[in-house]
């Protein structure tokens, strides 16, 4: 399953996250990536005490819950809040690898199974060179870069890499 689902945010949220990320300060991605995973991620990451974290997560979470494709094709129990990553410079990109089956949320309530993951973009792709998420599946290799605001649902268990933005 890989699905596109265009205009997750409308062109004022997209706005406003991009204004809330560009005052944020960001850490190291590997913080949250699992043992194999930290290998392989070179990127940054909003860190969870960020003062811009909970409005966006908000945003995002917000505009998932109004989309009638994201619900039928993720067909979530549950969905865990965002994390906001940023590629440039020396920390461009993410090699192959595949999301943590089982995630901790924010709160620390207990772990959630995660089946599905997904991918919001926030820039526009003529605003950066390479950035392609790549994702590998039975089907063969798809490079994915979507207008701003939309998003790309597959599998967690997809071998998947985002490229450098160079």
């Amino acid at each position: 399953m890989l699905q596109h689902i265009p205009d997750v945010l409308t062109p004022e949220e997209l706005a406003e996250a991009r204004r809330l990320l560009a005052e944020a300060e960001w850490v190291d991605g590997r913080a949250t990536a699992g043992t194999q995973a930290a290998i392989v991620k070179n990127n940054l990451q909003l860190a969870e005490s960020a003062p811009q974290m909970r409005a966006l997560r908000q945003l995002v979470l917000m505009a998932l819950n109004r989309n009638a494709m994201f619900f039928t094709s993720a067909l979530p129990s549950k969905i865990l809040p965002p994390f906001f990553n940023r590629y440039s410079g020396e920390t461009n990109h993410y090699g192959f690898h595949v999301d943590n089956a089982m995630r901790m949320p924010p709160d620390g309530t207990g772990y959630v199974r995660a089946d599905v993951s997904a991918t919001l973009f926030l820039s526009e792709p003529d605003e950066y060179e390479g950035g392609e998420l790549v994702i590998e599946d039975t089907f063969g290799s798809h490079a994915v870069k979507l207008k701003a605001g939309s998003l790309v649902v597959y599998p967690s268990s997809s071998v998947h890499q985002v490229c450098a933005v160079t």
